[in-house]
């Protein structure tokens, strides 16, 4: 399976104050064992735009540079402005960003990994492959 690690998780797991024992970043780890992981611009552009040091900056940014990316086409963003549409008229509240990341998942058959229970309801309404974190 490959799994696309949404920036919720990754947060998690960079954080000093979070427990390492948390469902996600536990979730996480069982992941990047086992199974490939991909990412894509916008998950490191929300991660380098939460962490201000720049030696953190460096560090997302070496290893991120490691893993294999996604990029969203212009279908993939019509698509997405569906999905959202889609979600909103049925009372679901999916953010821009998170109806690319949907999408993008949908488009390459990735199971998505995430802490934000807005794609949990998201998923009763598109093809969203969601990966279980226990707890969050």
């Amino acid at each position: 399976m490959t799994v696309l690690v949404d920036t919720s998780v990754w947060s998690l797991a960079l954080r000093r104050d979070v427990p390492l024992n948390s469902p996600a970043v536990t979730e996480l780890t069982k992941v990047v064992k086992s199974e490939l992981v991909v990412t894509t611009g916008l998950i490191i552009q929300e991660l380098l735009q939460g962490f201000l040091p720049e030696r953190t900056q460096a560090e997302i940014r070496r290893r991120f540079s490691l893993l294999a990316a996604v990029q969203p086409t212009l279908a993939d963003h019509v698509a997405a402005a569906e999905l959202r549409n889609t979600c909103r008229s049925a009372g679901v509240q999916l953010g821009t960003i998170d109806a690319l990341i949907a999408q993008l998942c949908i488009t390459h058959d990735l199971e998505l990994l995430s802490a934000d229970r807005d794609f949990v309801h998201a998923t009763r309404h598109c093809d969203l492959r969601l990966r279980s974190v226990e707890g969050a």
